[in-house]
């Protein structure tokens, strides 16, 4: 019985600076999680289970941006620990909705805010973790799809490719029928730029895409700006649609800035 267990491969889940919500949609698998926790063992997850096992760990999921000197040691410390490592949602891919103050005076913000600043020490920048260590693949969302997460961990179980969409909102907007709301509403949408694995939720009540998982492979975010611009959006308004939960990607940080200048 030890000797079986001790074959499992161990999978470790960390967080930095998040709000929880990706390992809460891993709980929220509920019957897919049991079966994957009866093909591994969970060895650190303080969010769910008292277990505080050491490594080594054959897998590391990391939800949430570094902010911290602290944080920055410590993904170094659980890179060296994880033989891969995932990072799970828009904080940790993309630097997160905490990543807006990176166009910001963060000194400012901590003399406004804090009543006693001298006691807080934070970076300039809230960045991704993959600006600090190698990183073996993205999970992207904000939450994530725990569907998408269930097959990585089955993926990396098996030693396969994980079956992870790479196409954009619309495509799944297609299959579902939904009415395109830019051209029948004219109402701003990222669909075209952003990853797919929401269902496109927001599009099927009428609702432009927020960008919620990111940029798509390839995204072309130059085209959709000019239709933003047709649709009568400010480059103010359209700066502020590419700066959401994946503010820091580089394909969006990249269109808001542009904007910005023009």
């Amino acid at each position: 019985m030890n000797s079986e267990r001790k074959k499992k491969p161990r999978v470790a889940v960390f967080k930095f600076a998040s709000c929880d919500g990706c390992q809460l949609s891993l709980l929220d698998a509920e019957d897919e999680l049991l079966a994957v926790a009866g093909a591994v063992e969970i060895a650190y997850f303080p969010e769910a289970s008292r277990a505080m096992l050491k490594g080594p760990y054959d897998i590391a999921l990391v939800e949430g941006s570094i902010t911290t000197h602290q944080d920055a040691e410590r993904i170094q410390q659980v890179r060296r620990q994880a033989k891969t490592l995932v990072t799970i949602g828009a904080c940790a891919t993309a630097g997160g909705i905490q990543a807006l103050r990176n166009w910001k005076d963060v000194t400012e913000f901590i003399r406004v805010v804090y009543p006693s600043p001298q006691f807080i020490s934070t970076l300039k920048l809230s960045t991704p973790i993959a600006e600090h260590v190698p990183v073996d693949f993205e999970l992207r969302g904000c939450p994530i799809n725990h569907y998408q997460l269930i097959e990585l961990i089955a993926a990396t179980l098996a030693g396969r490719k994980p079956n992870i969409p790479a196409y954009s909102v619309c495509l799944e907007c297609k299959r579902q029928g939904n009415v395109c709301v830019p051209v029948a509403h004219g109402t701003p949408c990222l669909g075209p730029v952003t990853q797919a694995g929401c269902g496109a939720i927001c599009p099927a009540y009428d609702r432009g895409c927020y960008g919620c998982y990111g940029p798509m492979e390839s995204p072309n975010t130059a085209s959709l700006t000019s239709q933003f611009r047709i649709l009568g959006q400010s480059d103010q308004e359209i700066s502020r649609a590419f700066r959401s939960f994946n503010a820091w990607a580089w394909q969006f940080r990249k269109a808001s800035e542009e904007c910005e200048r023009a």
